[in-house]
């Protein structure tokens, strides 16, 4: 609808605004796959702010109270707002998931399955480095997997840091078979500069 395009011309306060009086945090799933449809043909593209904003109200709290696994119309919505938004929705979505406490097995399997089938490789490597900065838990084991199937060339920093990470990391996850198949990873795609 062409009413969208005031979404290119509010302020973050004002677009903040629109957001809580349209209700988009609780709209109806299917209305949210609709909306994410209308962002992917809306000209110009959002800004990054504006974008992020978006991520946060649209997606953030229904992830974060994912007890099972997301319905297919959430995922639609997520995929399609990934297509032409991923960074600013790994910064806002990624950053949220792993600061919450506890295990969050659904959270941790939706990070993986957009990291696999939706991200581009620039937002690979910052789920990378966000995860990156937290400290390591079981939990996270499997999204550094993820990232790792991609087989994305990694920029010698991050993958400094990763191989760091997984050294000094080592004696806490001596007995947990995830770790080990990490380490095994990261030395099979990297061998070359692994040493």
């Amino acid at each position: 609808p062409p009413e969208l395009s005031i979404l290119n011309s509010c302020s973050p306060s004002q677009l903040e605004g629109l957001c809580s009086f349209l209700q988009l945090s609780s709209c109806p799933e299917p209305f949210l796959v609709r909306f994410c449809s209308w962002l992917l043909a809306l000209s110009p593209d959002l800004s990054y702010t504006s974008a992020a904003l978006l991520a946060e109200q649209l997606f953030l709290r229904r992830v974060l109270s994912l007890t099972q696994p997301p319905s297919r119309l959430l995922l639609a919505a997520l995929t399609s707002f990934c297509s032409k938004y991923s960074h600013p929705l790994c910064r806002v979505l990624v950053a949220a998931v792993l600061q919450e406490p506890g295990e969050g097995a659904e959270q941790t399997k939706l990070m993986c399955e957009l990291v696999e089938e939706c991200l581009e490789p620039h937002s690979v490597q910052l789920v990378l480095s966000q995860v990156l900065e937290v400290p390591l838990s079981e939990k996270l084991l499997p999204v550094l997997q993820a990232v790792l199937g991609r087989q994305e060339v990694l920029p010698p920093e991050l993958l400094d840091l990763l191989v760091l990470t997984l050294c000094q990391q080592a004696p806490a996850f001596a007995t947990s078979l995830n770790y080990a198949k990490l380490v095994t990873a990261v030395l099979t795609l990297y061998q070359s500069q692994v040493s």
